[in-house]
């Protein structure tokens, strides 16, 4: 491991203290503890883009995840960073996101606005550190601090105003949410990147969104298909098409290990605080890769995120979801029993909302669906195609 890497031999402490295991690292125990919780199974059957009902091929968030953090276990070990820690963060990224991908965050965000809002981001700190309830000793999962730093801040240092779940749980144990993260956590976000702009263009042919023909004027995307095309002039489309974004995914990989190279040779840093303090990310795209990527990031979001059917999906997944946080509000016993306690114990309408939110950002798009159908006897997406 390079010096800047987060070692699992100083890793600073859980919580809750604990005697750590004799053949597994810290953060080997974290991955492990973030694949068996409840959360994390449910991403199974939560969606990316397209609602469950559409199809089980398109991603849904748990195949998301592990594209992800096998993609930042790839550039960790090539940079000399810590591949556990970095597939830890990148396994629990998602762990917050609510039903129907951020159509469904974008509801819960504008239904909680008036009880200190709704962040996917804060939600899976929450989760981590509160929800799951599994041990005798501690609620949540005990993760190292280093796990929770890389989860509260893959993104960058948390800044402005700070998500009410991640400030609660900040105050009492502080993740330095002013600075950056580490490495690690750095190449689990733009892992995140790199397999969404895989996925989703691959999800969007699939769908008939787009063609082959459009995309393969974008760039990145271009030179990929002159390649296959030069190599193999007769290959069937499928094959063709697999071919093409195989390499588009390579140059994005290839792209960052070169480009954080470069930038990790420069700020020379000699231990991994010293990544945090640098004020800028040591993990990136290049500036060429970066202006491509938004050109295709450009195109996705109007060929594909704002689709009309897509749009057609969103309007009635966020009217089930706008349904059922006012019906959960003003009758909290159709929660289930094991909620009662903590909604007896809700001192004002504010934590309240919160318990509410909680339980509906933690549905799976079926069950999300089967909840509304049996509170309001009608099917959102019956009339759909």
């Amino acid at each position: 491991m390079a010096i800047y890497a987060c070692d699992p031999s100083g890793a600073r402490p859980r919580r809750v203290a604990e005697e750590e295991s004799a053949f597994r690292s810290c953060f080997q125990r974290d991955r492990d503890r973030i694949i068996h919780s409840s959360a994390f199974r449910r991403l199974k059957h939560k969606t990316q883009v397209f609602v469950e009902h559409e199809g089980d091929f398109y991603r849904t968030r748990l195949t998301h995840s592990i594209e992800v953090a096998q993609v930042a276990r790839t550039i960790s070990g090539a940079l000399g960073l810590g591949a556990d820690l970095t597939e830890a963060v990148a396994l629990a990224h998602d762990l917050g996101h609510t039903p129907f991908g951020h159509t469904g965050e974008d509801a819960l965000s504008e239904l909680m606005a008036p009880y200190g809002g709704f962040d996917h981001n804060a939600q899976t700190l929450r989760i981590v550190t509160l929800l799951e309830k599994h041990y005798a000793e501690f609620d949540g999962l005990n993760l190292t601090w280093d796990t929770l730093e890389g989860i509260a801040k893959h993104n960058g240092p948390v800044t402005g105003t700070v998500p009410v779940a991640l400030a609660e749980y900040n105050a009492c144990h502080d993740l330095e949410l002013d600075t950056h993260a580490g490495g690690e956590a750095q190449v689990a976000a733009i892992a995140d990147d790199v397999a969404y702009n895989n996925h989703d263009l691959q999800d969007g042919l699939r769908a008939g969104l787009f063609t082959e023909d459009e995309i393969a004027e974008l760039p990145l995307i271009a030179p990929a298909y002159a390649e296959v095309d030069r190599l193999y002039p007769a290959l069937d489309p499928y094959r063709r098409r697999h071919e093409a974004l195989r390499r588009v995914f390579g140059y994005m990989v290839s792209d960052v290990i070169d480009e954080s190279r470069r930038r990790l040779a420069a700020a020379d840093p000699r231990s991994v605080d010293d990544i945090r303090r640098l004020g800028a990310p040591v993990i990136a795209f290049s500036d060429p890769i970066f202006r491509d990527l938004r050109q295709i990031r450009d195109f996705l979001f109007t060929r594909m995120y704002r689709a009309p059917s897509v749009m057609e999906i969103r309007e009635k997944v966020t009217q089930a979801l706008m349904e059922l946080f006012p019906a959960y509000m003003n009758d909290p016993s159709l929660l289930p029993q094991r909620w009662r306690r903590e909604i007896d114990a809700a001192e004002d309408e504010a934590q309240l909302a919160r318990l509410v939110a909680d339980y509906i950002a933690g549905m799976t798009d079926r069950f999300a669906l089967q909840s509304h159908a049996a509170l309001t006897g009608r099917d959102v997406l019956h009339d759909l195609p």
